[in-house]
């Protein structure tokens, strides 16, 4: 059994960030959205994604940004639902946990967490900031580690 490390560099995040799309593209709850309306192209996708994980979680500088934008387009083709905000960070967190370990992949979990609250907040009209007595949108399980 291999000791799973944490996210130290910009290669641990690509390989995370591959190995996310390639359960993401599969997946028959949100791979649609990806594959056939977004046509992502994932070689010119992953180095964009990774910088902004990278900026995140390593304290990089290559992502130049609006993250929210290309999501806004694509709620445009097809509405982006709870559910599918709610399958993303099921998907990125197992991706996480099957890799990695510690503090940055912690991080990484609780970032995507408030990234999809925001935009699905932000696509539903709702105030990007929770108001007070609102319960949080988008929740993940804890996986505790059984290593």
């Amino acid at each position: 059994m291999t000791e799973l490390l944490d996210i130290e560099r910009r290669e641990d995040i690509e390989q995370l960030v591959r190995a996310f799309y390639e359960r993401v593209f599969a997946d028959p709850i949100i791979g649609f959205i990806f594959t056939d309306v977004a046509e992502m192209d994932l070689e010119a996708h992953v180095p964009v994604i990774t910088d902004f994980w990278e900026t995140l979680l390593l304290g990089g500088d290559r992502y130049r940004g609006g993250a929210f934008r290309p999501h806004a387009e694509l709620d445009r083709k097809v509405k982006l639902r709870y559910g599918h905000f709610a399958r993303w960070l099921a998907l990125w967190t197992t991706t996480i946990h099957e890799q990695f370990t510690g503090p940055r992949a912690e991080q990484a979990k609780a970032h995507a967490i408030r990234v999809a609250t925001a935009f699905h907040r932000r696509l539903e009209g709702a105030p990007d900031e929770p108001q007070p007595g609102d319960e949080p949108l988008l929740r993940i399980l804890q996986i505790e580690p059984t290593r």
